[in-house]
Parts: structure tokens; C-alpha cells; sequence
């Protein structure tokens, strides 16, 4: 369901808005535009939806119009042109004391200096805007009780600003934003102040709060890596020009110009990329009522030293190796099934490469990639972990191979 809708949202800044506009219309570049008329555009008809529920990032470089848009969906800075529609309401429209509504009751903002209040206190911080909304003492302080506890800070409610460290203090105003419990929540360059340790600090902890409170964000970064970890879907900006939007994956997988390439071409693919991307196929696997003879030409014939051991209802059971095989075949055994050894590593498809690292490294058979119901998915092999480390990987391309007998 769309929470917001943003259409062909456009900012001037400059006295010449109206001729600026007319030259935008008629193809005029932002550097033609400052030129003809001494006015920059911040924000050149960006459209876009997000989805309630949703972590949308808006990033780009410093002067690409990230902050100047996200100023825009509350109406902080007003747009030159275009619409915003929340739950299908054009708040462009809207009178100031109807936009004043839609501040208190149904978006929030978290600003990356703080802006916390040094004279009251962090309980009084995070009542604030109750406050300006006119509800009671009593329930205030329980909402604004409620929001410290969920950011772990109740603690220290009575403290002052200047006695907390800076992650604290973000703690704190992202608090009092979620005391209000808005609908949408905006956050600018939130984390870009603290240090780095800090930062992921928080990550983490705005990932485990979205986990329950549910609410649809609006993250601005000019850090790619942080755009990855926290974006379900990702919008790069370059001169106020929306350029791309999709998910990770899908931006580098398919960077849609030259500039989206270049952005994106120093980034860990394995903190994006998962199991599914990088499976192959089974070249081969047998049952565990297979006769030796039989798993050992499977094996010659795909030149593998170990085989994958289904059930019936291709569950994993676990891999037998050519040399206890051979045994078996030797003492005229019947079946493999003495010789099934279960130590086979299983991870879900959904799990980041980058998680893969000490699983492969200590694995001496390929990782079985298996569904919730222990059914082979795939396998992956070191190499293919090794592979997507690199820019060049092609993901598509997992599957033209076998899997090595020994996992390299």
C-alpha cells in the first residue's frame, strides 16, 4: 500500500523561479538555468512512492538535492512545483493550520545535528512535541516514559543533553520522534555525526525498533554502504535529478548510467548480495538406499570426491565421499546408507554472502542452500564466495558450472 506519493517535485532556489521553471520545461540544464536567470536548481522533478512499512534511502553527494527533497515532504521548504500525496492527501494544497496537523499527527523528523534542547530534560526532550499537540501532562510523560524505554534510555530521563554522548543524543531525538507516533518518519543524515562504531550502533538498532514499530521511513545518507545495510528500495540523486531507484541488488546489478556505475563500483557486494545469488544447481545427488556402484560412477562422472544425500522428498540427509563408498562397494554392501555422514553445513538463501565467510572456511563439502523444510535449494561453492567479492562478478552466471569435488 503507498503511504507517500511525490510527483514531479521540483525546487528553485533564485528570485527567477517562474522563468527557471519555463527554461526546465524546455530542456535547459541546471548549469544553462543558473546561467540564464542567477537561480540553482535544488530539486528537479523528482517522482517517486514508498510503501507503508517501508525504509526507502534517498542518497546522493553533498549538492544533489537529498535534503532539499526530503525538506519538501513536510513542507519545510516549500516546493517550487509537483505534488506530495500521503494516504492519497495532496498536502501541497493544504492550509497551515490543516499542514500543522499533518506535522504533529502523522510525520516526524530526526535532524543529524540533535536539535535537543539543553535546558530541559531528556524526559522533557521527548515530551516536546506532545507538548505542542496540547495533550495532558499525564499522558505525555507516559508516551514520551514509553518511547526512552524502547530506545533504552529510560535511565537516564533526568538527565541533561550535554551529559549523554552523542549516540545517546540521537537516541534521544529519534525518541522523541517516535513519541509522537507518526505515520512516516523522516530522517536527515541522521547517523552522519556520530563515529563510525556509533553509527552501525544505531543502524542496528533502527533495523531491530523497524522490526516492531513498523513505520515508513524516509532515510537521507550520502553513504552507500549505510543505504545498503538499512533501504529496502534505494533512490540515487545526482544535480536534483532522481537517476535510479530499486532495490540494492537491483542498482548493482543494473546501475542505470555511467554515474550510478561509478558510485557504486567500490561497494562490498558480499554485505548485499545473498546465498540465492551465488547457488549453483547439484550437479548430482543420491538417496540414501543407493547402491554403492551406482554413487560411485555418479561421482566419477561429475568428477566429484563427495555426493549430497537426499530423502524421498528431497530433504537433505547429509553426503557420503567417494572413498567410503568405495569400501562399501568393496565389502559388497547393498546400500550407501552406512556411510552417510551428516556434518553437511545448511544455510537458508537469504543469508549475506558476507555471513558465508567462516561457514565455507570450514566446510569440506559444498554448503547446501535449503528451504524451511530442509529441501535442497542449491549448493555453494568457495569460489563462487571468493567470486563475489569481486566488481566483475556476474550473478547470473553461478550455474554454468559444477561444483568442485573439494569445495576450492
Amino acid at each position: 500500500m503507498t503511504k507517500l506519493k511525490v510527483e514531479k517535485l521540483t525546487k528553485i532556489y533564485g528570485k527567477n523561479e517562474s522563468k527557471a521553471l519555463e527554461l526546465m520545461s524546455a530542456g535547459k540544464s541546471k548549469e544553462e538555468v543558473l546561467e540564464l536567470t542567477g537561480s540553482t536548481i535544488g530539486v528537479n522533478q523528482a517522482s517517486f512512492e514508498v510503501n507503508e512499512g517501508e525504509i526507502f534511502v534517498i542518497m546522493g553527494l553533498s549538492g544533489s538535492g537529498k535534503s532539499s527533497l526530503v525538506r519538501m515532504l513536510n513542507r519545510l521548504v516549500e516546493p517550487s512545483s509537483g505534488d506530495i500525496y500521503i494516504d492519497g492527501v495532496n498536502i501541497t494544497d493544504m492550509k497551515p493550520k490543516a499542514l500543522r496537523d499533518v506535522r504533529r499527527k502523522k510525520i516526524s523528523m530526526v535532524f543529524q545535528n540533535f536539535a535537543l534542547f539543553p535546558h530541559r530534560t531528556i524526559l522533557e526532550n521527548t515530551e516536546y512535541g506532545l507538548e505542542v499537540q496540547g495533550v495532558t501532562p499525564n499522558e505525555r510523560r507516559a508516551k514520551a516514559e514509553q518511547a526512552l524505554e524502547n530506545a533504552g534510555l529510560i535511565a537516564y530521563k533526568d538527565q541533561y543533553p550535554d551529559q549523554l554522548s552523542g549516540g545517546m543524543q540521537q537516541r534521544v531525538g529519534l525518541a522523541r520522534a517516535l513519541a509522537n507516533d507518526p505515520d512516516i518518519l523522516l530522517m536527515d543524515e541522521a547517523f552522519s555525526a556520530l563515529d563510525p562504531l556509533i553509527r552501525r550502533d544505531m543502524q542496528d538498532e533502527l533495523l531491530e525498533m523497524q522490526k516492531t514499530m513498523n513505520k515508513t521511513i524516509i532515510f537521507i545518507t550520502h553513504d552507500l554502504n549505510e543505504s545498503l545495510r538499512l533501504g529496502s528500495r534505494i533512490a540515487i540523486m545526482k544535480d536534483g535529478e532522481v537517476v535510479q531507484i530499486g532495490t540494492g541488488e537491483e542498482i548493482l546489478s543494473n546501475p542505470a548510467n555511467e554515474y550510478v556505475t561509478r558510485f557504486v563500483e567500490d561497494i562490498d557486494r558480499t554485505k548485499v548480495y545473498t546465498a540465492e545469488h551465488i547457488m549453483e544447481e547439484p550437479t548430482a545427488v543420491t538417496q540414501s538406499m543407493e547402491k554403492p556402484s551406482v554413487a560411485l560412477q555418479m561421482m566419477e562422472d561429475e568428477g566429484m570426491s563427495n555426493i549430497l544425500v537426499v530423502d524421498d522428498q528431497q530433504q537433505l540427509v547429509g553426503y557420503v565421499t567417494h572413498e567410503e563408498v568405495e569400501k562399501l562397494h568393496d565389502n559388497d554392501h547393498e546400500t550407501i546408507s552406512s556411510a552417510i555422514q551428516s556434518d553437511v553445513p545448511e544455510v537458508s538463501s537469504g543469508i549475506l554472502i558476507d555471513d558465508l565467510f567462516d561457514v565455507i572456511h570450514e566446510s569440506e563439502t559444498p554448503v547446501a542452500v535449503t528451504d524451511k523444510d530442509g529441501k535442497i535449494e542449491g549448493v555453494i561453492v568457495r569460489s563462487n564466495v571468493i567470486g563475489a567479492m569481486t566488481s566483475d562478478y556476474d550473478t547470473n552466471d553461478t550455474n554454468n558450472g559444477k561444483e568442485s569435488d573439494n569445495n576450492e
